[in-house]
């Protein structure tokens, strides 16, 4: 069992064996017990009431909404509100939150970044550098990692604000990481990934059209001739910072 306030993981994936692999991937990634994380199932149920300071950190994962979608059912319009409500009071507290993928998207909307599907990536490795060389989330990571993708949608600008510092970019994605303030992560990456977790997702999500059926196994392939080690001490990184 967890001797500290364990982390809170927001997940919207309806399939129950990604729910649970999502939360798998966090936990191991983050170097702690399942126990050590709470996951919210916003696709089964309302967010409700968080009280932040029953919390060491707040997790948001990847989903299958876009923020870019012209129509919006109401189970994505809720879950869009009740992220971005708890996302703005964690930026007003400089609360530990970190966000992947879908994450990135909905921390940007709250400090007004720019979306666009300029900057999308197929599902699979790639390299990332970091352009911040101090900071402690990223810790000793080097100046370059390989790490994994799969977006339709990215951020095309972020907002002039001195709150905001770019910490990771990349060739086709020029924002891959950006801290709020001193404690707000986002990465367009999934830190939480390996190459074994990403050919399960890709092989569940096949029909939503994360990689184009010509290069599907051969991007499976490619993953696992890369090291994952950096990206995933982010996440163990970010658990050793801010577990309370």
């Amino acid at each position: 069992m967890s001797t500290f306030r364990p982390f809170l993981l927001l997940s919207t994936r309806p399939e129950d064996e990604a729910a649970a692999e999502e939360l798998e991937s966090f936990s191991n990634a983050m170097q702690v017990d399942k126990s050590a994380i709470e996951q919210r199932r916003l696709e089964r149920s309302e967010l409700g009431r968080v009280d932040l300071d029953e919390y060491s950190g707040v997790l948001l994962g990847g989903s299958p909404f876009n923020n870019l979608e012209l129509r919006k059912s109401p189970l994505q319009l809720r879950v869009e509100r009740e992220v971005g409500t708890l996302i703005a009071e964690c930026i007003d507290r400089d609360f530990p939150v970190l966000g992947a993928c879908y994450g990135i998207g909905a921390i940007g909307t709250v400090i007004g970044a720019t979306l666009s599907d300029e900057h999308a990536e197929e599902a699979g490795p790639v390299t990332v550098r970091r352009v911040e060389s101090d900071d402690a989330v990223l810790g000793a990571t080097p100046a370059t990692f390989d790490t994994l993708v799969g977006h339709k949608e990215a951020l095309a600008a972020l907002p002039e604000d001195p709150r905001v510092t770019v910490l990771v970019t990349g060739e086709a994605c020029p924002t891959q990481m950006f801290r709020v303030g001193q404690n707000v992560y986002a990465t367009q990456f999934h830190p939480e990934l390996t190459a074994e977790a990403l050919e399960f997702r890709l092989r569940l999500y096949a029909h939503l059209g994360y990689t184009s059926l010509e290069t599907f196994e051969t991007q499976i392939a490619r993953s696992y001739d890369y090291d994952y080690s950096a990206n995933n001490q982010i996440l163990a990184n970010f658990a050793q910072r801010y577990r309370r």
